[in-house]
């Protein structure tokens, strides 16, 4: 979550050289009409606004600076009208404990050179503290970005909203509840993770699990909250022949129970896997968990197998970016046609299906003990982007990016989600050049473009972001 609400807390103050007041008296007001105009915007992008006002001196500046720091806001917004001092910002830059974004947005797209007089240009001289700004914060360790523009200057627009969108993303996962439950899958090095570090690289709490905190909610189901998830999952999916109702039944029921986990937990994420033994009550319910876990993704609390933690970190990302994010590996490759097929068996985001998603009932489920009901979908067809979280030799995360499209062609039906991604080049290149970034087997994938967010997330949180392009 973000703020307390979901939504993503911004702090807005705007600023300019206050002895420019009694000199030219009809310009503070103007400044101060663009600075509600920029208010209005913001908080038109879906932010929480905490608008802190004008600021004319080093004074007022600090003033506002103690001001955000109360508000624990997300991001900071400082709007540059016209000539400021770096004093002015610095102090808000360093007390707030937010990232910090500057923006220059004149009145218009350019001035009326033939009338214009010193006042009135000087409303269209944000850009001019642009680059005092930028070294002062260099010069005392504070990241800098920035946007240029005019005040309805839709590609702006489009560059702030990219800021605002990435730190809610940063405050989600930095306020965020993280479930693993049960162990790794054997062998499975690369996903392996030393749990200190995701509030090392991202914020947020890891909740360790147990298969039995699952265990103790599912046997507490009642028939009736069984047949009312089954009802709900009948709405949502086609149900293919080979689904039959005990299995239905006891998928429906673990759907319930992780219900209650999430909740009980206040989970944001999860992660899991089991591998069980003839039968017993464990197997059966990491083997039941596909649809429960498919539900729970759909609705924002990503859930992915086989203990992948920095997977469903992944998909957690993607889906607050509003691009879904589906739990995906590998699977073939088709030189005939250039495209790399990608996808997964188990837990899948349903928001992102091309069609109304299929349960397909399986009676072994590959590498896997147990059986049970599978989904099956392809993604949207259209632009995607292949999303992961590399973890390096040093412990240090980073994104690993690739946009490609989605197209049609022949599918596997054997209850796996399943998609051809056409990432504009020999399919066998692109997975060299993937795998060659360290990425591990597992990643998210997600519909949209979303590799210029993904840069302004990682710019935030200061993570190296691989782009493997076409």
């Amino acid at each position: 979550m973000t703020a307390n609400n979901g939504r993503v807390r911004v702090g807005l103050v705007a600023g300019g050289l206050g002895a420019y007041w009694p000199q030219f008296p009809d310009l503070l007001p103007q400044l101060k009409r663009s600075a509600d105009r920029v208010s209005e915007r913001m908080r038109a992008l879906g932010a929480d606004v905490v608008d802190v006002g004008f600021i004319s001196d080093a004074q007022e500046g600090a003033a506002a600076a103690d001001k955000l720091r109360a508000a624990d806001c997300d991001l900071i917004v400082g709007f540059l009208t016209t000539y400021m001092t770096a004093t002015m910002l610095v102090p808000i830059a360093q007390r707030s404990g937010a990232p910090v974004l500057l923006i220059n947005l004149q009145p218009t797209e350019s001035m009326d050179h033939a009338t214009f007089d010193t006042g009135q240009w000087l409303a269209y001289c944000g850009a001019c503290p642009l680059p005092e700004m930028a070294n002062a914060f260099l010069r005392c360790g504070i990241p800098f970005r920035s946007v240029s523009g005019y005040v309805e200057d839709e590609r702006a627009w489009a560059k702030i909203g990219r800021w605002v969108r990435a730190a809610g993303v940063r405050a989600a996962l930095r306020r965020g509840r993280h479930g693993l439950m049960g162990h790794l899958y054997p062998g499975m090095l690369d996903v392996s993770t030393d749990l200190t570090l995701v509030p090392a690289n991202f914020g947020g709490h890891m909740e360790v699990l147990e298969f039995d905190d699952l265990r103790v909610r599912v046997e507490k189901v009642t028939d009736a909250e069984a047949e009312a998830k089954k009802k709900e999952a009948a709405e949502i999916f086609e149900l293919a022949d080979s689904v039959n109702d005990e299995d239905f039944s006891w998928a429906a029921r673990v759907a319930v129970g992780l219900d209650r986990l999430v909740a009980d937990f206040e989970l944001d994420s999860l992660a899991y896997y089991h591998r069980g033994l003839d039968g017993e009550i464990h197997e059966r319910l990491g083997a039941g968990m596909i649809l429960g876990a498919s539900l729970l993704t759909a609705r924002g609390v990503p859930a992915a197998g086989e203990y992948e933690l920095r997977t469903s970190l992944a998909m957690l990302i993607m889906d607050r970016l509003g691009a879904g994010g589906s739990f995906t590996e590998l699977q073939a490759l088709d030189f005939q046609r250039g495209h790399v097929e990608m996808g997964h068996d188990g837990p899948a985001h349903l928001a992102i299906s091309d069609a109304k998603p299929l349960l397909r009932g399986l009676g072994v489920y590959h590498g896997k003990r147990g059986w049970g009901v599978s989904v099956e979908f392809d993604v949207k067809h259209g632009p995607v982007t292949a999303f992961g979280l590399r973890q390096g030799r040093d412990g240090r995360f980073a994104f690993v990016v690739s946009e490609g499209e989605v197209v049609d062609g022949p599918l596997l039906r054997i209850g796996n989600t399943t998609s051809r991604v056409d990432f504009g080049r020999d399919p066998g290149e692109w997975t060299d050049a993937w795998s060659a970034t360290g990425i591990s087997h597992h990643w998210a994938l997600g519909t949209g473009h979303r590799l210029a967010d993904l840069r302004a997330l990682a710019d935030l949180m200061e993570v190296e972001l691989i782009h493997v392009g076409a």
